[in-house]
């Protein structure tokens, strides 16, 4: 299978997951969990396909969103199937992507440096001693 090939298909499943995820979805789990849908990876033989989520909260909320994905996983692959027109759907996995929340952590940090050396160069300059005049 080309590359074209396979990065179409993936773009196909990718925006069908995300229409399915973010706006049809009625799990409370993963609705009020503020989902982003990062990537999907479908194998060459179109049989499975693993669907990237990112979410920015504690460990607690990405267990719930993950446990409300897992129960979905099933309903969405089956939607899929409506959708599109492929010898085969494929079987759906839901997988964390740390990407967002690295992100995140990474700029927090740059800004905290940028702070640091504003707070330094406002700061007046030391005054020299002179061990003369003392």
């Amino acid at each position: 299978m080309s590359k074209r090939y396979e990065s179409r298909i993936n773009d196909i499943v990718r925006r069908h997951v995300v229409q399915l995820v973010e706006h049809e979805l009625n799990d409370p789990r993963v609705r009020n969990a503020g989902i982003t849908i990062t990537g999907v990876e479908v194998t060459a033989d179109n049989r499975y396909a693993r669907v990237f989520y990112s979410l920015i909260g504690d460990e607690a909320q990405r267990a719930e969103a993950q446990r409300g994905l897992d129960s979905a996983a099933g309903w969405v692959s089956r939607e899929l199937a409506k959708r599109l027109r492929t010898r085969h759907t494929p079987h759906i996995t839901f997988e964390f992507d740390p990407s967002l929340e690295y992100g995140d952590r990474i700029s927090r940090l740059l800004d905290e440096i940028k702070a640091r050396e504003t707070a330094q160069q406002s700061a007046p300059p030391p005054q020299p001693t002179n061990p003369e005049t003392q």
